[in-house]
Order: structure tokens, then C-alpha cells, then sequence
């Protein structure tokens, strides 16, 4: 890669421009119903702004879907394990078993063909299956942006010594948790692709 590439790669992710959507574990028993994660309802507006703007960019959108132990709240082909925003004929779906979205699939090679430097990841869970994408992007030179309100978690429960943690900071603790090298915007209005 040239160094003017570098340096428009280096502009666009700056701006919040970014080449394609990764949509992580958006799935029904995550984000509807009596199990759904406390901000649901605020994720899925947030998800769909983020669909609409991709969708209308052509950019490529990929949705990460978890297959989930028998009797999980994710098991496949059941009700909860299904995506809750149905994706359009072109857009692609990678079924994976692991936290981290490239582990195991082919998600590295299909960003790879579509010529994708940077990317905007958004879903569930925040501390887990987005966090470990995200950091598994960065290492491997992905740019990464992560709009705030569009990944969500569940409250943490108590532990030995320790009290409950609300998902709100649980979502806030997993951003910082993947260092200097992401890119954090506030709001999915702040992204363009």
C-alpha cells in the first residue's frame, strides 16, 4: 500500500467514514422479548439508522450470526437464534460458533475481496462477541469505528466480593477495553459510508 493510500485511509476513518457494516449477533432472543438486553429498543433504532445509511452507500453488509449451544437462548433454527433485521438478497450472513466473528469463518476474506480497510461494527453482546471482533479486526489492520449507541449488553450479576454491574457501563468498560488503535463516535449519525 502506497502512502497516499495510507493517508486517505487515514482521513476517512477520521471523518467516520467507513467502507462496510459488520451487524454482530443481532438476533432475536438477544434484542426481543422477555430476554432481550436492557437497551433494546434504543440499539435497534440505532441499528437500523446504521442498515439505512450502508444500504443506501451499497456498501457491503455482513451480519454475524451465533449458533449457540442446544438449549441456549441462540440454539440454531430456533426462534431466538434467527436475525432479527432481515438481510437483503446481496448482503451476506456468516454463521459462526466463537466470540470473535473471524475465528473459524470467512469474514477476513470476503472484506478482503470487497476491498474493505475500514469498517463499523455494531450489535451484541458488547463485552463479548462485539469486543472480540473488534479487537480481532484491529489485529488484523481493519480500521475499526464503534458507534456507542449501537452495541449493547446485558447487566452483570453480582460476583464473589463483588456488586452487579449495569450493561450501560459494562458496554462503556468493553470500548475502552480495546485500547487506542479504535475509533469510538458517540452516536451512528456521526457515520458515513
Amino acid at each position: 500500500m502506497d502512502l497516499e493510500s495510507i493517508e486517505e485511509i487515514a482521513i476517512s476513518i477520521q471523518a467516520n467514514i467507513v467502507d462496510a457494516l459488520i451487524v454482530v449477533d443481532m438476533q432475536n432472543a438477544f434484542v426481543s422479548g422477555a430476554e432481550a438486553v436492557p437497551a433494546s429498543k434504543q440499539l435497534l433504532a440505532s441499528i437500523r439508522i446504521l442498515l439505512a445509511k450502508a444500504r443506501s452507500a451499497h456498501a457491503p453488509v455482513i451480519f454475524l450470526q451465533n449458533d449457540g449451544e442446544i438449549g441456549a437462548l441462540d440454539e440454531p433454527y430456533e426462534v431466538g437464534w434467527e436475525l432479527f433485521f432481515p438481510p437483503e438478497p446481496h448482503e451476506i450472513i456468516i454463521r459462526k460458533s466463537e466470540d470473535s466473528g473471524f475465528k473459524g469463518t470467512s469474514l477476513q476474506q470476503i472484506l478482503d475481496d470487497h476491498h474493505v480497510k475500514s469498517i463499523a461494527i455494531c450489535g451484541v453482546l458488547s463485552e463479548m462477541c462485539v469486543a472480540a471482533t473488534a479487537r480481532a479486526a484491529l489485529e488484523l489492520g481493519f480500521d475499526v469505528l464503534l458507534p456507542h449507541d449501537a452495541h449493547a449488553t446485558y447487566d452483570v450479576p453480582a460476583g464473589p466480593g463483588s456488586e452487579s454491574v449495569p450493561a450501560a457501563m459494562v458496554a462503556r468498560v468493553a470500548e475502552w477495553s480495546l485500547g487506542d488503535e479504535i475509533i469510538i463516535c458517540a452516536s451512528v449519525n456521526e457515520v458515513f459510508f
